[in-house]
């Protein structure tokens, strides 16, 4: 991206109405945020405030369709960064106030949002040795998309792209200082119809993390060396990671 840097990102978790609550409730436990005040032109958008930090974590309320996640991007001249997304391959959903609404190439919605002096990451939460931070958004995308996707996320954001972690189908964006959310770019095992993403928690101790949140009201999927999957009480997939939440 040439002179129109991401000066910051939120995630949105879409859900229908009657998930909302629910979904407000769970993640503001998780997160040890509170419910701000909604905005919008029904009040669709609901942020979860962090103590301290500005807000990067939404519940957005859908009318329709399966819940999902999506990253907002913040920036200067959103028409500007608009025009250079369509460049690299991506299609406009919509434009309203502020905002647009895109789709990259492989299928994942996200938004560009007029930048708002959003500078304060969320601290990690929880007591000593036990305290997590959600950090991360993960982009999963199909083996046939890879490549050309995460070209198209580098190009967008201007963030390098990296390889060479120890697993080989992941790749990352190298997050600049105040970001909150990194990007790490994922390739799936078998094809599927779009791109999608999930959030991440990096956790002092996952074990300690995961059965806190299955106390919330959170479900185990399944457990690797490095992470716990888990589904949050509306139906969304994210997962606990092994990391130190100090250090990211």
């Amino acid at each position: 991206m040439s002179g129109q840097p991401v000066q910051w990102v939120s995630v949105f978790l879409d859900v229908p109405a009657e998930l909302v609550d629910v979904t407000v409730d769970y993640w503001s436990a998780v997160t040890g945020s509170s419910l701000g005040e909604a905005v919008g032109d029904h009040g669709e958008f609901l942020p979860l405030q962090p103590s301290p930090g500005d807000p990067c974590l939404w519940v957005q309320r859908i009318e329709a369709g399966p819940v999902s996640t999506h990253p907002d991007l913040y920036v200067a001249d959103v028409e500007a960064v608009a025009a250079e997304a369509v460049d690299l391959g991506a299609s406009v959903v919509g434009r309203y106030e502020g905002l647009v609404v895109l789709s990259s190439p492989g299928g994942l919605p996200f938004c560009l949002v007029g930048y708002r002096d959003q500078s304060v990451r969320p601290e990690p939460v929880g007591d000593q040795g036990s305290r997590s931070l959600l950090d991360q958004i993960c982009l999963d995308m199909p083996p046939g998309r890879f490549d050309s996707e995460c070209a198209f996320w580098a190009g967008l954001t201007g963030w390098e792209l990296t390889d060479g972690e120890v697993q080989d189908e992941f790749r990352r964006l190298v997050r600049p200082a105040g970001i909150p959310y990194a990007f790490l770019l994922q390739r799936l095992d078998d094809e599927q119809p779009r791109v999608t993403a999930h959030v991440d928690l990096s956790c002092e101790d996952r074990d300690a993390e995961t059965a806190r949140h299955e106390a919330l009201g959170g479900h185990e999927v399944r457990r690797t060396d490095g992470w716990t999957v888990m589904r949050d009480p509306a139906g969304l997939t994210y997962c606990n990671t092994a990391k130190d939440p100090g250090s990211v």
